[in-house]
């Protein structure tokens, strides 16, 4: 099939070990995108910080972002669409993982009208949160303000631990109500609100541009982005994977330190 939509993750996918896009990746998925294929990032990253992909890749993609929780057009600076935990969800999730995982820190994602909207402290954390990798946007405040306003992902977090681990100790105790899920295993999870992957996030870009998931191809290499690979026409994984997305994944390609992306791409573009 000639792909009518790419839709990629980023971190151990569409970047290299230096957090770089790599000169062959960049031509093929212009190529692809001169041809006129759609390209759609799919991160667990938030809005704010996809701008530094977009300046490499030097055009602007609509991103789906938070795992699926938020769609952002990065052309315009703009949150197309956002959907939330609700205060009483939070605050349940909250009881949960404190009873269930001792010690754990809580931290949110909350959206404003843009990446870069002031008036929205965008990463809240709790007291004694430890960062899984460098942070500079948090915002301290107590565990009852944490919990005041809706949040686009819980994040859960414990210094040391496994991810999925994690994972699976609360799952049984999590319910169908909201999904979790984890992009790296540094200890550290997150949870959506119900429904919610990169796959429904994708899909809503999709949509109305008439492309169905069976012209799409995926690329990812950690748990969230399982969906995405299972549901796309083409899923692949990327050779530094996660064994459980290797498992989902339509094929497996090169790791993303070795142009992995590009490769599979050049079947078709270049």
């Amino acid at each position: 099939m000639l792909p009518a939509m790419i839709a990629t993750d980023v971190d151990g996918t569409l970047l290299d070990e230096h957090e770089r896009v790599t000169p062959r990746t960049v031509a093929v998925v212009r190529a692809a995108v001169e041809a006129g294929a759609q390209f759609v990032l799919a991160t667990g990253r938030p809005p704010r910080w996809v701008p530094p992909v977009v300046e490499q890749l030097g055009f602007a993609p609509m991103s789906v972002c938070a795992n699926g929780s938020v769609i952002y057009d990065s052309a315009t600076d703009r949150i197309v669409s956002a959907r939330t935990l609700s205060v009483e969800a939070l605050t349940r999730l909250a009881e949960t993982a404190a009873r269930i995982i001792p010690g754990v820190g809580l931290a949110v994602e909350r959206v404003g009208r843009s990446a870069h909207d002031a008036a929205t402290p965008q990463f809240v954390s709790s007291p004694g949160y430890e960062h899984a990798w460098l942070n500079p946007d948090n915002t301290e405040v107590s565990l009852v303000d944490l919990l005041s306003a809706p949040a686009v992902k819980l994040l859960i977090r414990k210094a040391g631990a496994l991810s999925g681990d994690m994972a699976a100790a609360l799952a049984p105790h999590i319910g169908s109500e909201d999904d979790l899920t984890y992009s790296t295993n540094n200890g550290l999870i997150e949870v959506l609100p119900s429904g919610l992957s990169k796959a429904t996030g994708v899909a809503e870009v999709a949509g109305p541009l008439g492309i169905e998931a069976a012209d799409i191809v995926t690329f990812g290499d950690m748990p969230n982005d399982i969906p995405m690979l299972r549901w796309a026409g083409l899923g692949v994984a990327m050779g530094n994977a996660h064994p459980e997305a290797i498992a989902a994944a339509d094929e497996v390609t090169a790791p993303n330190t070795d142009d992995g992306l590009a490769r599979v791409l050049e079947r078709w573009w270049l």
